[in-house]
């Protein structure tokens, strides 16, 4: 039966129980409103620990002073059940002050250098601090031995593994594949947000992440690559903040030709933002 706790003392007195068991811990950190994307987190962490551990907690250093802090959907009554239901053994579900006793002003500040300033570091200034702030405390708090990120935000996962291994935090992290609606677009909390044929629109995004990757594939410069896919996506309506080819470790390539590539798109439909990304080796 899965626990769930509003408290950190409360929480670290169940992970104590566990770890005089034996017990190895996964750790999910989650902002809610969660669907089939984050259970599959949940899953893909049994695999590797005994225990895991999920939090659910919208963090609002990592929301810009125009972004939607207050209108991110907060469904707690349905996430505690998935979560039962998708085998998790314990909820850490914080309050703002046990997270940030000092205030959100007075907290301790981090910087993740280099890649946070670049694709959505460029266009949400303070995004990255705010999220590897709350990772930084959620890892002091649980003490995971392992813990799982989606590929989907690559930016964001490749800032906790920076900070993971720069700060000496004893976590494994874990990267999940992205999981997709059937006709391609990745699962998100914000699709809910999309309106009438907004929904049908949004797949472009993966569709042009798959024409990326082919033309890279073909060895056709990275300009007119990132140009076309910038025109495809604004003919169909987005407001485009980027569409680029990046290596792995987000760092520019020389060529589309090189191995290792990523291509990434963030951009906007109405009222919400959508982000996507595809990896893929050259042949």
């Amino acid at each position: 039966m899965m626990q769930t706790h509003h408290t950190l003392a409360a929480l670290r007195a169940q992970l104590r129980q566990w770890r005089r068991e034996g017990a190895s811990i996964g750790f999910v950190p989650t902002m809610g409103n969660l669907h089939a994307g984050h259970f599959a987190l949940v899953e893909l962490a049994r695999k590797h620990a005994d225990k895991v551990v999920a939090s659910i907690f919208v963090n609002p250093t990592q929301f810009g002073p125009n972004e939607d802090y207050a209108r991110y959907p907060r469904t707690p009554e349905s996430d505690i059940n998935g979560l039962a239901e998708n085998h998790c053994d314990a909820l850490f579900l914080p309050s703002v002050e046990q997270m940030y006793p000092f205030g959100t002003i007075g907290c301790v500040q981090m910087h993740v250098p280099g890649i946070t300033d670049i694709l959505c570091g460029a266009h949400r200034p303070g995004h990255f601090n705010g999220v590897a702030q709350v990772v930084a405390r959620m890892f002091n708090m649980v003490q995971p031995d392992l813990a799982v990120f989606g590929r989907k935000d690559y930016q964001q996962l490749q800032v906790i593994r920076y900070m993971a291994r720069e700060m000496s935090f004893p976590v494994e992290i874990v990267p999940a594949p992205t999981l997709r609606e059937p006709d391609g677009l990745a699962m998100s909390s914000r699709n809910q947000y999309l309106q009438g044929d907004e929904r049908q629109t949004a797949t472009r995004i993966h569709q042009t992440l798959l024409f990326m990757r082919d033309a890279a594939r073909q060895g056709l410069p990275l300009q007119g690559i990132e140009d076309q896919a910038r025109s495809r996506l604004e003919a169909a309506g987005f407001g485009v903040d980027y569409a680029e080819i990046r290596r792995t470790d987000l760092s520019r390539p020389r060529s589309a030709g090189e191995p290792g590539q990523l291509a990434l798109i963030a951009a906007r439909l109405g009222r919400t933002r959508l982000i996507d990304n595809l990896e893929f080796e050259n042949v």
